[in-house]
């Protein structure tokens, strides 16, 4: 009330400077009256305008620049445009980009962690995993486990549950696992690895043309909308299901912590918010574009759609279980995600059980 008083009695340039004085008091968040602008660049694990992936931050980019009316604008980058794609990270972390979108399994080198964020072999479905993330203490773990790297992390979309994968021939038994190259990345190569094979990690870019010239003989990607559009049926013929190595997959928006800090309150409720649509979005569009895309894969181009082996599927399920539990003992946040995922999962399966698990079977 003092400050109007203040603001009455003054001349119109005086009072324009009184209101951007008490803009200043209100602190570095500034306040509706900050018109200040801001041009960011996002860089991409995706190849630019790749279906559901990289149109899912192309939407994220616009919705930012229209929630704020212009004053957020945000540039996009794809994989190898600004920076190769497994260098996201570092991107964001060094101020390269003040943007990433990618999954967070791709770090667990830097952050052992990390692929909990993402999805872990025999994990939570898309479903639980937003649950665990927005109610369960996942959100504020990955964001402790992003820190120190100067990075604040926010769920940005899911592929939901993944197919299993493309192979040059059929797999029988856990024999056909053994020699077994695969482009397979994260927790789950290291399973394939103990099973016998050998895991590739290779960006989405390079997968056709190594599954197609034999330099590998397997590989996942994500599902049919995505593989479809990458044409992964003309190199292998056996695609195989359950997704057993992403149940679930979030993806990421990486922020760089001192841009997303410099910014009014505003837009940074704005890029929050507008992660959270896309978040969605993506699901719904994945579920309904997986479903057309499995189609035209099976009567149009005579994909042999397979189940995995029960003896395979027990045994990875088996090392999943291994691995997880070993990496724990050398990891202190490891533990401490494990257990909370871990915690989450025993509480939300008698519920899905009697819900959407009997639900389905029923439907069907």
């Amino acid at each position: 009330m003092k400050r109007r008083d203040v603001i009455r009695g003054l001349g119109a340039g005086a009072a324009a400077a009184a209101v951007a004085a008490c803009s200043r008091d209100a602190g570095p968040a500034g306040s509706a009256a900050d018109a200040r602008t801001f041009e960011w660049r996002l860089v991409t694990t995706w190849p630019a305008n790749f279906p559901g992936l990289g149109t899912g931050a192309i939407d994220f980019a616009k919705r930012v620049e229209a929630c704020s009316a212009g004053r957020l604008k945000i540039r996009i980058y794809g994989d190898g445009e600004l920076v190769p794609a497994f260098e996201t990270f570092d991107a964001v972390s060094s101020g390269t980009a003040e943007l990433g979108h990618g999954a967070s399994y791709y770090w667990k080198g830097k952050v052992p962690a990390s692929s909990f964020f993402a999805s872990i072999p025999f994990g939570l479905i898309a479903q639980e995993m937003n649950a665990w993330l927005y109610h369960g203490g996942g959100w504020e773990l990955w964001k402790e486990a992003y820190a120190p790297f100067g990075l604040l992390p926010v769920p940005c979309g899911s592929s939901g549950t993944q197919m299993g994968g493309w192979f040059r021939k059929e797999i029988r038994s856990l024999a056909d696992i053994k020699g077994l190259k695969m482009r397979i990345p994260a927790l789950g190569g290291e399973l394939i690895a103990r099973a016998g094979g050998t895991p590739v990690t290779m960006p989405g870019s390079e997968i056709f043309t190594s599954l197609q010239s034999g330099a590998i003989d397997a590989a996942e990607w994500i599902g049919p909308y995505n593989d479809l559009a990458f044409g992964l049926h003309k190199a292998a013929q056996y695609y195989y299901y359950p997704g057993w190595q992403e149940p679930g997959s979030a993806l990421e928006m990486i922020i760089n912590q001192a841009a997303f800090d410099s910014l009014p309150e505003d837009l940074r409720e704005i890029v929050l918010t507008c992660a959270s649509a896309t978040n969605d979005r993506m699901a719904a569009e994945f579920t309904a574009r997986n479903a057309e895309a499995l189609q035209t894969l099976v009567r149009d181009h005579g994909v042999q759609v397979r189940r995995y082996p029960e003896d395979v599927i027990r045994e990875l399920q088996r090392l999943s279980a291994e691995v997880l539990e070993e990496t724990a003992r050398t990891d202190a946040m490891f533990r401490r995600v494990l257990d909370s995922l871990t915690a989450f999962r025993q509480t939300m399966t008698p519920y899905i059980n009697i819900a959407e698990r009997a639900m389905l079977n029923t439907r069907a």
